[in-house]
């Protein structure tokens, strides 16, 4: 990660009066009347001095002291000009400015800057002097009037009507005598005609002085005065109607007017528009171009100016720069502007971010209540103030709109909130409130993705935001976003992780603009805060009011049915008997079959640790008087404590996105928060099965202790059965083993000393009894290894007779009929007697070590089948036996006679032989065993071959 940049009040510092809290909010709200009554109070704007250090005589403002210099000294016919501002826009500053440079007749101006860039702007020389006359409308009461007017020799009087304090102020008693129609020290009720008001403004030129009158608020004081009466609307727009056509006459005379309202309300409603309507058509009639003193590229300085101590030239700053400017690159694949273009931004507006300025200059002067150039003074007092000590940012930016400890909003926020609050007709919720939230949620995305908590950028994201969200339909596009909160060289991919983060947990963004990169990897194109709830809003209301945990447990119950596939997706198939969620114990069988229990939350267990209920399905059946025979046929899937959370919250968030659903469901609900209800729900549906899958992770069954344990499975995508099959703490075996292992030598001591024969059911019941046995999927699996080692010659296959005599199997399949009787046997070869004998095996190479080359004495038989013979089995580096069961001479004998009509051997006893038909005993007596003779060619057989059999 790149280093970071110096935070901003380290390169720049900010002014003592600030710091201390000396300048107070109260002193951004110039007020013309205070400095004309230069009663002490307001020094910053009464005393030329700190006024015109703190002033930045911006290119209008400087074009408008010199034209009316040119006015004042008879060069110029600009003679009425308007201020065309919004609220707050440096108006009265202006008119300030005005006061301090052309009044004042004895006192000199200041030696600063300001003073020498005006002076130098209107081609050196001193200003000319004039009589100031201040018509601030805000200050008379239409009532009482205004107090405190002085008239040019100090006396001092309060005054009804605006003609009657502009007379007294420009020739104090003399000036009401001139304006009275009987020429007396009054006031008069209605306004003077143009004639008298222009020999008015041109008394001052018996002392030599110019007249200069400054009107401010008049909107304030006319809609009152309307109000009471409606004959004073005319009145009001002629007088100014006449006063603009004097100033026109007199040729040293200027005025300079605002006529907006600090207050927004002083103009709302029909009343208002109408005399601002009115009022404004007097002076477009007359007056030159409208004049704004401050513009877009002006904020930046004239915040300097006001906040901070004198900067170095701006080339000091510029490594400074290059390096956020190089941070914001990585940030964006095409920047709108170039590299240079960027840098020669910030250096202008350094330290603040120009996107910051911008935006309340561009946007928030939109907002009745918010005022231009004061708003941003209060709000930017507010927030470097609180900030200049924690700020870690390289410029003063959104992070300064923060409180340091991360608690609530700070003060400066909560201005900006009010405002929009104060503007707003329809929702009563409070902008506070939501971007509390809001950062709320930010600062949660800044625990999980931790790089950014240093610069706090998730929250920073919160606040422009909001910023660009005003006023009502506001946005901000994502790279205005990423500038705005990139100044701190963050890294592209965590906060892009991090801002991803909050679009999914916000309550208040926007829907139609989250939607714009839901379920990918791209940021939304935009981003807005409205109050209006979004989506992800209603549905943590619903999971928190209206999604109960009985809701959850029932759902629950209901998505663990349904996720067959995912639990015992192959088992039945494998042959198991699946229960899943069964009611009790008594539910699953106890017949040797094996059983995959799949039980609800009441089974939940952890590795080590098997729950009661779980242990209940392997111990028990009908009760716990009745216990379980077949303990190792059973195995328990259960979830893991962790894993049931999960799927808890799974559905938890399934069952709110569902209510959200009914909630809009016969609502007219925009087309893509519709849309993104849809992939919301679509998401919460395809997560619970996945959910439930993952959280069955722990399995419970028997292990070869006989004790019942808790194992936990590795995470895996597949199917739950299979995964527990494979498992080899489950023990479970697919395939039939070798049938060796099921001798008394092998390895599952499956015969007791003394034993010599097994019903057939119980040697395979035994799996399913005895836990240091493998469990079997079937039964089958069993019984085909025993067959299996009756055809091997391994074991010998019995079934009595009801006589009480029995048929033998041995080294031979055994027929289906006899497999499925309960009363089959496996017999020990040394303690089995054959009740007879398959001719086949009597064959040459088909027993072990029976024929000794080429003959086979039939007496030879007894001893081989004596009941203690081993046939020797020669295998590649070893020899191996095969114990041969006792086979009564008579079964002997029949097997014989058989092979013999078979055709299997070929019976020799002297000159005589027999092959292929019945041989009597005399023939088997004394009689050897041949393998069957080769087929004669018929060649052999022709007269040629034979000539003597042909006779």
């Amino acid at each position: 990660m790149a280093s970071r940049p110096k935070p901003w009040h380290q390169l720049a510092h900010l002014k003592d009066e600030l710091r201390t809290g000396e300048l107070t909010l109260a002193e951004f709200a110039a007020d013309l009347h205070e400095v004309a009554l230069a009663r002490g109070r307001h020094a910053i704007y009464e005393d030329p001095q700190r006024f015109f250090s703190l002033t930045y005589p911006t290119l209008p403002l400087r074009d408008l002291v010199k034209d009316v210099a040119e006015r004042l000294a008879g060069k110029s016919n600009k003679a009425v000009r308007q201020l065309e501002l919004t609220y707050g826009g440096g108006k009265t500053h202006t008119l300030i400015t005005l006061y301090h440079l052309f009044g004042k007749e004895a006192q000199a101006l200041p030696d600063v800057g300001a003073v020498r860039d005006f002076r130098e702007h209107m081609g050196g020389g001193e200003f000319p002097k004039a009589r100031v006359a201040t018509l601030c409308f805000d200050k008379i009461d239409v009532e009482k009037g205004i107090a405190g007017v002085r008239a040019p020799d100090g006396e001092q009087r309060t005054l009804r009507h605006p003609w009657s304090v502009l007379a007294f102020q420009l020739a104090g008693a003399d000036g009401l005598r001139s304006i009275h129609g009987e020429g007396k020290d009054e006031e008069r009720e209605t306004p003077p005609a143009e004639p008298l008001l222009a020999a008015l403004l041109e008394a001052p030129n018996d002392q030599g002085l110019a007249t200069l009158v400054l009107v401010d608020e008049v909107l304030t004081y006319a809609r009152q005065r309307v109000a009471g009466s409606e004959s004073w609307q005319g009145r009001i727009v002629d007088f100014f109607q006449y006063l603009v056509q004097a100033v026109i006459k007199v040729d040293r005379a200027a005025m300079v007017a605002s006529l907006l309202a600090s207050d927004p309300a002083a103009q709302a409603g029909s009343l208002g528009e109408a005399l601002r309507a009115n009022i404004s058509q007097v002076f477009r009639r007359q007056h030159e171009e409208g004049i704004q003193p401050i513009e877009k590229e002006d904020v930046a300085e004239v915040l300097r100016r006001r906040f901070f101590d004198d900067l170095p030239d701006q080339e000091s700053y510029r490594s400074h720069v290059i390096r956020i400017v190089g941070g914001l690159d990585r940030l964006e694949e095409d920047p709108a502007r170039s590299r240079t273009e960027e840098e020669s931004r910030f250096l202008a507006s350094f330290p603040f971010h120009p996107d910051l300025t911008e935006v309340f200059y561009s946007r928030w002067t939109q907002i009745d209540g918010f005022q231009r150039t004061r708003g941003m003074l209060r709000t930017m007092a507010m927030a470097l103030r609180d900030a200049e000590g924690w700020d870690p940012s390289p410029v003063v930016g959104p992070a300064a709109l923060l409180t340091q400890d991360g608690t609530g909003t700070s003060a400066a926020m909560r201005e900006l909130a009010g405002v929009v609050d104060a503007a707003a007709t329809e929702s009563t919720s409070q902008w506070s409130n939501l971007v509390e939230a809001e950062l709320d949620k930010a600062q949660q995305v800044q625990q999980e993705v931790p790089i950014l908590a240093e610069q706090r950028e998730v929250e920073q994201a919160v606040i422009t935001t909001f910023l660009h969200s005003q006023p009502i339909g506001g946005k901000a596009n994502t790279s205005d976003l990423l500038r705005t909160i990139g100044s701190g060289v963050p890294d592209p991919i965590e906060l892009d992780k991090g801002l991803r983060r909050w679009r999914d947990v916000s309550w208040f963004l926007d829907d139609a603009d989250a939607a714009d990169g839901e379920g990918g990897s791209k940021l939304p194109r935009s981003w807005r805060l409205g109050k209006r709830p979004n989506l992800r809003h209603m549905h943590d209301e619903a999971r928190r009011e209206r999604v109960t945990e009985d809701d959850v447990k029932s759902r629950l119950q209901v998505e663990i049915g349904k996720a067959k596939g995912e639990l015992d997706g192959g088992a039945r198939a494998a042959g198991a008997d699946v229960h899943t969620l069964p009611g009790s114990p008594k539910d699953v069988g106890d017949d040797g079959a094996f059983r995959y229990v799949i039980l609800g939350p009441q089974g939940v267990s952890d590795s080590g640790k098997p729950s009661p209920t779980a242990c209940r399905y392997i111990n028990e059946t009908t009760g716990p008087n009745r216990p379980r025979v077949n303990r190792n046929a059973v195995v328990v899937a259960v979830p893991s404590r962790d894993g049931l959370a999960n799927m808890e919250e799974a559905v938890r968030t399934l069952l709110a996105w569902e209510d959200v659903n009914r909630q809009l469901d016969n609502q007219s609900v925009d087309p893509l928060q519709g849309q993104r209800l849809r992939m919301q729900l679509t998401d919460a549906r395809k997560r619970v099965p996945d959910a439930v899958r993952q959280g069955y992770a722990t399995v419970v069954t028997v292990n070869e202790d006989n004790q019942i344990h808790a194992f936990k499975l590795a995470p895996s995508a597949g199917p739950l059965f299979p995964e527990i099959k494979n498992d080899q703490r489950s023990r479970i075996q697919e395939t039939p083993v070798d049938a060796e292992a099921l001798l008394p030598e092998g390895p599952y001591d499956l015969w007791r000393e003394g034993e010599d024969a097994h019903f057939v059911k119980d040697l395979a019941g035994a799996f399913a009894r005895d836990p240091r046995l493998p469990k079997f999927l079937t039964p089958k699996t069993i019984l085909d290894t025993i067959l299996q080692g009756v055809e091997r010659g391994l074991l010998v296959a019995r079934q009595a007779r009801p006589d009480g005599s029995a048929r033998t199997w041995w080294n031979c399949r055994v027929d289906q009929e006899a497999t499925a009787s309960q009363e089959l046997e496996v017999v020990l070869p040394n303690k089995a007697e054959l009740g007879d004998l398959p001719q086949e095996l009597l064959a040459p190479e088909v027993l072990p070590d029976l024929w000794q080359g080429s003959k086979l004495p039939v007496a030879s038989l007894a001893s081989y089948f004596s009941g203690s013979h081993q046939a020797k089995i020669p295998q590649e580096s070893y020899d191996d036996y095969l114990q041969v069961p006792k086979c009564p001479e008579q079964a002997l004998l029949a097997a014989t006679k058989a092979a013999v009509t078979q055709g299997n051997v070929w019976l020799v006893n002297g000159p005589t032989s027999m092959w292929k038909e019945e041989a009597s005993a005399d023939m088997l007596e004394g009689g050897e065993l041949r393998p069957p003779p080769e087929p004669i060619p018929a060649s052999e057989l022709t007269e040629d071959a034979l000539p003597g059999a042909w006779n």
